[in-house]
């Protein structure tokens, strides 16, 4: 594809644009900005990545998943203010999730331990992962606002904090992986995933384009659990306090 062809794509820009002015939507702004803000940080990703393919470095792979973790963390703690400590929580439970899967696909032999494979596979799950800890923090806090009471009422009859938050909990945890699982169960149904259809595009054979789509479906299942679990897990006892007392507070912004 030309830059020319690329440019011709921006009709699909104009419809939703010229149907927010028809109906009123107000889109208008926010359409164009997110379109510029995909053509540059998409454009620039592309140069930087292909940078990064061509230097063979370990010392820039390891600076992109740095990059990936760190944006990922400041978006995900917008939504766990209330608990104490959530940026290293976030950035604890992503790079658990980076070492455990890169480690498995390297040690055996899935992949290369090359900039080609590693960077976009890092995007994919920690992407996940923080699409994942975002649906977990905003369950869960609801369920803390809401069952407050409850939770103080169990502790008052001589429940540990573990025993007082677990209802909550379990129930954060399964809410923000459901979306992960039952799309799962229509792929190739409802939907042809992106990484297979761009494979598939590109010229790959398409069986092999499914066995990659798997791989990646396969990562993204566990990835999904194991991010619900560590990050709850390590955030519900910052609910208490020493004397196993229930708090609700808005820590600084800066942790």
């Amino acid at each position: 594809m030309t830059f020319f062809q690329l440019s011709l794509t921006l009709i699909f820009v104009l419809i939703p644009i010229l149907l927010s002015k028809t109906f009123r939507l107000g889109l208008e702004k926010d359409v164009l900005i997110a379109t510029i803000r995909s053509i540059i940080q998409l454009l620039a990703v592309g140069y930087v990545l292909q940078f990064v393919f061509d230097s063979e470095s370990f010392f820039y792979i390891f600076l992109m998943i740095i990059l990936i973790i760190t944006a990922a963390v400041h978006n995900a703690r917008k939504k766990g203010v209330m608990i104490k400590g959530i940026t290293w929580k976030l950035i604890l439970t992503y790079c658990f999730i980076e070492v455990l899967t890169q480690s498995v696909l390297i040690s055996l032999k899935i992949i290369p331990a090359t900039a080609q494979y590693m960077i976009p596979i890092s995007g994919m799950i920690i992407g996940n992962a923080m699409v994942l800890s975002i649906l977990f923090l905003n369950r869960f806090t609801a369920e803390i606002e809401n069952r407050a009471g409850e939770v103080e009422l169990l502790l008052s009859l001589g429940g540990t904090p573990k025993q007082a938050i677990h209802r909550q909990l379990m129930t954060s945890i399964r809410a923000s992986t459901i979306p992960t699982i039952e799309s799962q169960k229509t792929i190739g149904l409802v939907q042809l995933p992106g990484m297979m259809s761009g494979q598939i595009i590109a010229g790959a054979d398409p069986v092999q384009a499914v066995m990659f789509q798997l791989l990646i479906l396969f990562m993204l299942l566990s990835s999904a659990v194991i991010t619900s679990i560590i990050l709850g897990f390590l955030s519900y006892p910052t609910m208490f306090n020493e004397r196993m007392q229930f708090m609700t507070h808005t820590p600084n912004k800066t942790e």
